[in-house]
């Protein structure tokens, strides 16, 4: 039996990156998924390279940030799978720069997207998930949930926030049989790495390497690597696990 055989799941941020590479895993595993993307163009061409893969999957363009999306995208994977087991919220974004630089419109864009919409996202999925009587929620909070890093005040601070948020749900749901964790990541190669290398004007190969020297393990993570952790969280494989971050970032929150 495969480790996801039939869940209905739901994956923000799911067109690139760490949640393509999660909605190609759950597949794997015998889930039925939904992608929600605030990209249309990149959520279409994500489900035409799942079926060029042979999987189905289905898109729902969505900004996390706006409750009556996030509404209308739990609305229509209810309705396309009767349920909904599994929410991954992956959806984030970056933005470069100290505080004293940093403009109060790009705070309030990442904390309504990072933060808020972890929020909004399980506020909507929850009562869904307690008419079951099952659930299960995965927050990416990567590692700057626990750590800082240099010029990404905004970006630390949502991902700390999406940390205890984390553990602040799994106490008030786990007697509902509702697990809620988080996955801590370190620098996984993804299109946000590429982001991150032109917000400094650095050369991409110069700055991963940079950035691999940093982590213990000497390399970058892969987006396959982080997606099998979420399909760990997401299994009953971790059925007594609840609140807990998964760090899964080479060894770079243990320096």
């Amino acid at each position: 039996m495969k480790k996801l055989q039939g869940k209905a799941t739901l994956i923000t941020g799911g067109a690139s990156g760490i949640g393509f590479a999660t909605a190609l895993a759950f597949l794997e595993e015998g889930a039925r998924v939904a992608i929600a993307d605030i990209s249309e163009e990149s959520g279409r061409k994500a489900i035409r390279n799942l079926k060029r893969l042979g999987f189905d999957a289905f898109f729902i363009k969505t900004d996390v940030s706006k409750e009556s999306e996030v509404k209308n995208m739990i609305s229509k994977v209810v309705k396309k799978f009767g349920r909904l087991d599994i929410l991954f919220n992956n959806a984030g974004i970056f933005v470069h720069g100290t505080v004293d630089k940093l403009a109060e419109a790009d705070w309030d864009r990442i904390m309504n997207v990072n933060l808020k919409g972890v929020f909004l996202c399980s506020k909507h999925a929850i009562p869904q998930m307690r008419k079951q009587g099952k659930g299960v929620i995965v927050n990416n909070a990567s590692c700057n949930a626990v750590v800082a890093d240099y010029n990404d005040p905004a970006y630390s601070a949502s991902k700390g926030g999406v940390g205890m948020l984390t553990k602040a749900m799994a106490v008030d749901y786990a007697r509902e049989n509702i697990r809620v964790n988080a996955v801590l990541f370190g620098e996984i190669e993804t299109p946000m790495t590429r982001y991150e290398a032109k917000c400094i004007n650095a050369n991409f190969k110069e700055y991963c390497k940079k950035v691999a020297a940093e982590h213990p393990i000497g390399r970058l993570g892969t987006p396959e690597e982080a997606a099998r952790a979420v399909v760990f969280l997401a299994s009953e494989d971790s059925s007594f696990i609840t609140g807990a971050f998964l760090n899964v970032d080479g060894g770079l929150t243990a320096i």
